[in-house]
């Protein structure tokens, strides 16, 4: 995937555990081992949303929230890939920059988070879920 060059894109081939895990422990806190274990949070990070257990929004209205969001630097990362991308600069990052692709269970389920962590917009494979935006 070839990114804008204005977002000045780093491209990290060993990452996407270490975001997942973060990305867990910052959107799921609230959820003991066994409730993370009744959404299937480790097949999909995303169900969390899907099954109600966070406050977030969907559809259309996640899209309008991520690219109102104002947005610094963020990193770009899939469920099941280690590969993981940081947007040193996120100003202009639109949905149309993502590098998912629907339906794929490699790069399906792709995740956006602000490196404050203080957001995060999931994109999934599945055309019935998502995407979903996540406002701490």
């Amino acid at each position: 995937m070839a990114f804008r060059e204005e977002l000045q894109v780093q491209i990290y081939l060993h990452k996407g555990v270490e975001y997942r895990e973060l990305w867990e422990n910052t959107f799921a806190h609230h959820l003991s081992e066994r409730d993370k274990d009744k959404l299937y949070l480790d097949h999909f990070l995303w169900h969390l949303c899907s099954w109600g257990a966070t406050d977030c929004v969907t559809r259309e209205e996640a899209i309008q929230q991520f690219h109102q969001q104002p947005k610094s630097k963020c990193v770009i990362f899939y469920q099941f890939i280690d590969e993981a991308y940081i947007v040193e600069d996120a100003t202009t990052l639109m949905i149309n920059d993502l590098p998912h692709i629907p339906f794929d269970m490699q790069k399906g389920d792709l995740y956006v988070m602000s490196i404050e962590r203080t957001w995060s917009f999931m994109l999934t494979h599945e055309e019935s879920c998502g995407p979903y935006f996540i406002l701490r």
